[in-house]
């Protein structure tokens, strides 16, 4: 008698206990989360305890996982950088050191084969939110106190607070919370449709809050170029036609409102046209001027070697070389390790071939997002945000942008497939 009551407690700690063997990993990748928008070294640490967690998980189906374009695309641009380094000009160490830009994405394909199986993928999109949430609050403060900001005790050396940057910088900053008001606004319209008005508002508070930071206390001029494009995305596709056009009007009448009200707002947008005029004009270094001579002479790079490239690490070699004759020349006679556009980056060190890697990995990740749900909806945000701000950035190498993209698109594909394997 004794064996049989003691047989259904025995089977409910052995699926405990099977259970937290996978809980145990998703409560890392939650804490990567919630430790990106604040810290470089603290994700690192957390990253270590994850890799060790997952080697612990049942991965019998794991290398036919790796097959799928969506897994097998990332691997192969990190193996490009990686082989690469062997026609590089560049000394050796900028050559190794070149290849850790790229190398995150090998996190993508395991999140997927782990949110794909186990459905904790919510605990992430939420760590993520609230981590942002802080921050901007704490952005708030610091724009009315900028002795608050941690920057004055991190950085080394003198350090001039900008306005409402906490820990790290404004474009950073910025992507974080252009991200986190974009996604809220699926819930937001799913809640209301259900009735749930209190969770709703809580949700719009919170989007009002980070697009209120960008307006009033700090904005990059990426975000500001990509915002509207994401808020049309997002009407086009979740709203009827009707819907989606008076939503596209009311954000134009918003726009220019908000532009009016907002000395701030209107100092980033003048920034364009003068950073223009003082390169142009002027030949001084700027924003968007030196932009625009990065971007002509990696076009040059890439014309003298098409299809592999320089390899891996040579772009500062490039530029290096290309301002010998132009010393008396600030602007020309800069050198850079980055052309400031993930295209050409990947273009002048590994060519053409380079290139259509990034570009069938941008779709193919786009395309496991084509459902309907939230997941779907966080996956493709973030995929299209980085595809956008590539456009002036190196952001799926740069560290912060990089590691939303690969939490963004290994969760929430995971949890895409799996809702279509379900389905």
């Amino acid at each position: 008698m004794t064996g049989v009551t003691n047989e259904p407690q025995a089977a409910s700690w052995l699926s405990a206990i099977w259970a937290a063997r996978y809980r145990t990993p998703a409560r890392f990748v939650a804490l990567i989360a919630l430790l990106l928008p604040w810290t470089t070294t603290g994700l690192i640490f957390a990253l270590i305890p994850w890799l060790i967690a997952f080697a612990f998980l049942d991965l019998r189906a794991f290398p036919r996982s790796l097959l799928r374009p969506v897994c097998l695309l990332p691997i192969a641009l990190v193996t490009l950088a990686a082989v690469g380094t062997l026609w590089s000009d560049a000394p050796w160490p900028d050559r190794i050191h070149a290849i850790g830009p790229s190398a995150k994405l090998l996190v993508i394909p395991l999140l997927i084969y782990q949110f794909e199986r186990w459905p904790y993928g919510h605990w992430v999109f939420f760590a993520f939110l609230a981590s942002c949430a802080a921050l901007m609050l704490y952005s708030f403060a610091v724009a009315i106190d900028p002795a608050l900001s941690l920057k004055l005790y991190l950085s080394r050396g003198p350090y001039r607070v900008e306005s409402g940057i906490a820990v790290r910088n404004y474009i950073d900053q910025s992507q974080e919370f252009a991200l986190c008001a974009i996604a809220l606004i699926y819930p937001i319209v799913a809640l209301l449709r259900q009735r749930r008005t209190g969770i709703a508002t809580l949700f719009a508070a919170l989007a009002i809050g980070f697009l209120a930071n960008m307006i009033f206390v700090v904005v990059s001029r990426t975000a500001l170029v990509t915002l509207p494009i994401l808020v049309v995305v997002f009407a086009f596709l979740y709203l009827r036609r009707r819907a989606a056009l008076l939503a596209a009007g009311a954000m134009a009448l918003a726009a220019m409102l908000l532009f009016g009200v907002s000395p701030h707002l209107r100092t980033t947008v003048a920034k364009f046209q003068a950073d223009y005029e003082a390169s142009v004009k002027d030949g001084q270094v700027s924003g968007m001027g030196s932009r625009l001579e990065y971007w002509r002479k990696s076009l040059g790079f890439i014309a003298e070697a098409p299809l592999v490239g320089h390899g891996t690490g040579a772009i500062r070699s490039l530029f290096a070389k290309a301002a010998v004759d132009a010393r008396d020349d600030p602007l020309r006679g800069e050198i850079v390790g980055n052309p400031h556009n993930q295209t050409l980056s990947v273009a002048v060190q590994w060519g053409v071939i380079g290139v259509l890697i990034l570009y069938a990995l941008w779709f193919a990740h786009l395309s496991m997002f084509r459902g309907e749900g939230l997941a779907c909806w966080i996956g493709l945000l973030v995929v299209v945000q980085n595809m956008l701000t590539s456009l002036l950035n190196t952001h799926l190498f740069d560290f912060t942008p990089g590691w939303i993209y690969v939490l963004g698109v290994g969760v929430a594909g995971g949890m895409a497939l799996s809702g279509a394997r379900k389905s």
